[in-house]
């Protein structure tokens, strides 16, 4: 399948990705575990159903905060479920952004953004955005799924980040996914 910029999962599949099974695979605390620390402000940009979120909420702990965002109600209704009535209510703040904007004005320490960035049509604009919202070695974690996004424009994405004031770091093993993390030096 080719990388179709734009073309948002439904809500609708949700429960495909907010299963026990990819628990396993794709496990959150191994995932985020070396870069999120309490007290920590971070964005869950793409949230979807939340399968990230509430981990990434337990890890910042009490004094941390979660910004989960999505461009669609439906996602942010669903993790809004899944946290009433919990201590991570008052750690995850539920933001609806734009097709090619974020619009968040809070500095943030780490951004995480998983199967998400092949579906902005102005990568250059989000990229943007994201650098001037990072703090000083703020971070970036972005993973893409292999079946809808080639090795060329996984590149071609790491380098528009590149250019927009971020630099590569590393490349974190995820299964079934291609991945790399950024900072963002000043």
């Amino acid at each position: 399948m080719k990388n179709k910029p734009g073309r948002v999962c439904p809500v609708e599949n949700a429960g495909k990705l907010d299963s026990k099974i990819r628990r396993w695979f794709q496990n959150p605390e191994k995932i985020l575990g070396p870069y999120l620390k309490p007290g920590m402000t971070v964005l869950d940009f793409g949230c979807g159903p939340g399968f990230f979120t509430l981990d990434m909420a337990r890890m910042v702990g009490a004094s941390g905060r979660v910004i989960a965002s999505d461009l669609q109600q439906g996602m942010l209704d669903r993790v809004g479920q899944k946290i009433q009535g919990t201590d991570l209510e008052d750690r995850i703040t539920l933001h609806q952004c734009e097709k090619n904007r974020i619009n968040l004005a809070e500095p943030i320490d780490f951004l995480f953004s998983f199967y998400v960035v092949h579906e902005v049509p102005d990568q250059e604009a989000i990229f943007r955005e994201i650098n001037s919202m990072l703090k000083p070695n703020g971070k970036v974690f972005i993973a893409e799924p292999p079946v809808h996004v080639s090795s060329k424009s996984f590149h071609q994405t790491i380098d528009i980040a590149q250019e927009a004031g971020l630099r590569f770091m590393e490349k974190p093993g995820v299964f079934l996914s291609k991945t790399a993390v950024l900072v963002k030096d000043f």
